[in-house]
């Protein structure tokens, strides 16, 4: 049995990351053919805030929507096989699965967002919301922040 932490690290033998200020590098220099940025958090998460031009198909129906012939088939996902993709979540394992799980599905140039969105916005980089309108980064830090309910917390650890 392997934590989620120990499946990460096993996925990241041959997954490769890419950290928030090269991305970004990436779509300021490369406007011809930027990256797909493929947002795998859920659509609520999406909605408050998202990197600008990101996609967003989440972890639970990555893998049909890679495929055609399903109801969750997104086209502009099963045609970038050949491109350049960057894979994104809140702080860079979920997507490092993602990206695993893409490379067993044919794509040959996928990466994971290293730090996630929560990288991206402690870098200062712009977010919007689900109107196009900017994220305060400060206001960012709150919605990003990780809250732990304290029935999750095991007694055998104190906070």
């Amino acid at each position: 049995m392997k934590t989620f932490k120990e499946l990460i690290n096993d996925c990241l033998e041959t997954v490769d990351e890419v950290l928030p200020w090269d991305v970004e590098e990436v779509i300021e220099h490369n406007e011809k053919q930027n990256p797909l940025l493929l947002d795998i958090r859920e659509p609520y998460e999406f909605d408050v805030l998202h990197i600008k031009g990101s996609k967003n198909i989440p972890r639970g129906i990555l893998e049909p929507a890679c495929d055609y012939g399903y109801d969750n088939t997104e086209p502009e996902l099963v045609t970038a096989r050949d491109k350049e993709v960057i894979v994104i979540c809140h702080s860079g394992n979920r997507s490092v699965l993602a990206a695993y799980t893409m490379q067993m599905m044919g794509y040959q140039s996928v990466k994971s967002l290293k730090t996630g969105v929560k990288g991206w916005n402690d870098y200062k980089l712009p977010l919007q919301n689900i109107h196009g309108q900017a994220v305060d980064i400060d206001d960012a830090d709150v919605l990003l922040a990780t809250h732990i309910r304290p029935e999750k917390i095991p007694r055998t650890l104190s906070i």
